[in-house]
């Protein structure tokens, strides 16, 4: 599975005890550097949730107990996915954090999705490294309009790669974009987009991928 091979395996992480105390737990991020770490339970399989370095920061400094568990600061305790979760759960839960903890088919803790390695992903999706050009195309989301687009570009050459963004409720406009092979010239993207022209769709922006 795709996800399985972008996600940091746990014996690439640095993980916390539960039974750490507040004190230990901050050593262990400032000798790591993170500002984030998973806290699993004492078999090392349970995900508990995550510490912070400012939350425990701010405990102390407003004279908190340093010897508590960790667990008493824990966070995003129900915030983790699935090695088979669909790409729309992963993208909404990942979104207001350093990472997202990923869990096998035993709920077990298998490791960590980060920021970087999902955009990583999106980036070979979109092909932009063995493409030539990516066209910004407007719909107006009107049934059908995908095929008619790509069969207007597969006359002069293959699709690299096709993605579809923002369709917005107020005006129904839908931009999709197509990242052509590096094979394709400025000659053969002037007739693809007078060809696209032509058939009423139109060519928001060009990116050269070359430059």
């Amino acid at each position: 599975m795709i996800l399985k091979e972008i996600v940091k395996p746990k014996n690439e992480l640095t993980t916390i005890d539960e039974g750490a105390s507040l004190t230990e737990a901050l050593s262990i991020l400032e000798d790591s550097g993170f500002r984030c770490v998973p806290v699993l339970d004492k078999t090392g399989k349970i995900f508990r949730g995550n510490i912070y370095k400012m939350h425990i920061y701010r405990h102390k400094s407003r004279g908190g107990d340093m010897n508590l568990p960790v667990t008493s600061l824990l966070k995003n305790a129900t915030k983790f996915i699935s090695l088979d979760s669909a790409f729309f759960n992963i993208f909404f839960t990942i979104k207001d954090l350093p990472y997202i903890t990923v869990l096998d088919e035993n709920n077990h803790f298998y490791g960590i999705l980060t920021h970087s390695s999902l955009l990583n992903m999106l980036s070979q999706s979109w092909n932009v490294n063995n493409g030539s050009f990516v066209l910004t195309i407007l719909s107006n989301g009107d049934r059908g309009d995908l095929a008619k687009i790509s069969k207007i570009i597969t006359r002069y050459t293959s699709i690299a790669s096709c993605i579809s963004l923002d369709l917005h409720e107020s005006n129904n406009i839908q931009r999709i974009l197509f990242t052509l092979p590096s094979e394709v010239d400025e000659h053969k993207l002037r007739r693809i987009v007078a060809s696209l022209k032509r058939n009423k769709f139109k060519v928001a922006e060009i990116e050269d991928l070359h430059a």
